[in-house]
C-alpha cells in the first residue's frame, strides 16, 4: 500500500491543482472513518491523496476486475456490494480495530454532493468501532452541468478540506435502531455542514446540474461509480 501513497499525491498536485485544507483535524493515530461527499468517480482518489494519512477507501465490488482489480487490491482498497454488504462492514470493522483508517463515500453513488442523505452502513461502522469520524469536503472534481462521467481536464483547481472530527456513540437504554438513525444524523449533518462552510470559504461550488440523489443500503460509494 506504500507505494498508492505517492501515486495519490501525484494525482492531487501534478495532475491536478489541489488545496487541501484541515489536515491538523485528523487526529495523528488511532482508528478514523473519513467521510466523504460525493460528486465525481475522482473523489475517492482525490480524498486518499489529499490525507495526512493512509485509508483504505470501500469501492464498488464490480471494479475489482482485470488490471484495474489488481491495482485496487495491492493498494489495499476494499470491495463492497453497494446494495447492503455485511461482509464489507466486518472487513472495515477489522481494519479500524487495528487502529487503521478507512475511507468512504456515504452518500452511495454520485450526485449533488450536498449529503442529503447518507447510508446507515457508516453510522454501523462508527458505532461498533468507536472510531473518530472525519468529514471531508471535496470540491471541483466535477463542476457546473458536467455529467457524472466527466473527466477533469488535468491542471483543474480541486480542493479538499478535511472538518472537525466528530465522536459517535450508544447512548444508555437507547435501542439499536434508534442508535443507529440517530449516528446517521449525525454524521449526515456534520458532513453537510463541513460542506457547505468549505464552498463558502473557497469560493468552489458544487455542480450546478441536479441529477437524481439514490440512497442505497451500502456503506459507500466508489471511487470509479460509473453506471
Amino acid at each position: 500500500m506504500g507505494w498508492s501513497r505517492p501515486v495519490g499525491w501525484l494525482l492531487d498536485h501534478v495532475v491536478y491543482r489541489t488545496s487541501v485544507t484541515g489536515r491538523s483535524n485528523v487526529p495523528t493515530e488511532g482508528p478514523v472513518i473519513f467521510a466523504g461527499n460525493h460528486i465525481s468517480f475522482l473523489d475517492g482518489p482525490v480524498m486518499f491523496g489529499a490525507s495526512p494519512r493512509p485509508m483504505h477507501i470501500l469501492v464498488k465490488k464490480e471494479m475489482f476486475t482485470g488490471f484495474l482489480g489488481r491495482v485496487l487490491r495491492a493498494s489495499g482498497q476494499l470491495p463492497v456490494d453497494r446494495t447492503g454488504d455485511r461482509a464489507a462492514l466486518q472487513v472495515s470493522k477489522a481494519v479500524l480495530d487495528a487502529g487503521r483508517c478507512v475511507g468512504i463515500l456515504p452518500e452511495g453513488t454520485r450526485g449533488s454532493g450536498k449529503a442529503a442523505g447518507i447510508s446507515n452502513g457508516v453510522a454501523w461502522l462508527a458505532l461498533n468501532s468507536q472510531a473518530t469520524i472525519v468529514p471531508v469536503a471535496i470540491l471541483g472534481t466535477r463542476q457546473g452541468g458536467e455529467h457524472l462521467d466527466t473527466v477533469p481536464r488535468p491542471g483543474r483547481r480541486l480542493h479538499v478540506s478535511f472538518g472537525e472530527a466528530v465522536s459517535i456513540s450508544r447512548n444508555p437504554g437507547e435501542t439499536g435502531r434508534a442508535s443507529m438513525d440517530r449516528a446517521a444524523k449525525e454524521i449526515r449533518a456534520a458532513l453537510a455542514d463541513h460542506v457547505q462552510n468549505t464552498i463558502h470559504l473557497s469560493g468552489q461550488a458544487l455542480p450546478s446540474a441536479d441529477f437524481p440523489h439514490e440512497r442505497t443500503n451500502a456503506v459507500a460509494g466508489s471511487p470509479a461509480d460509473h453506471h
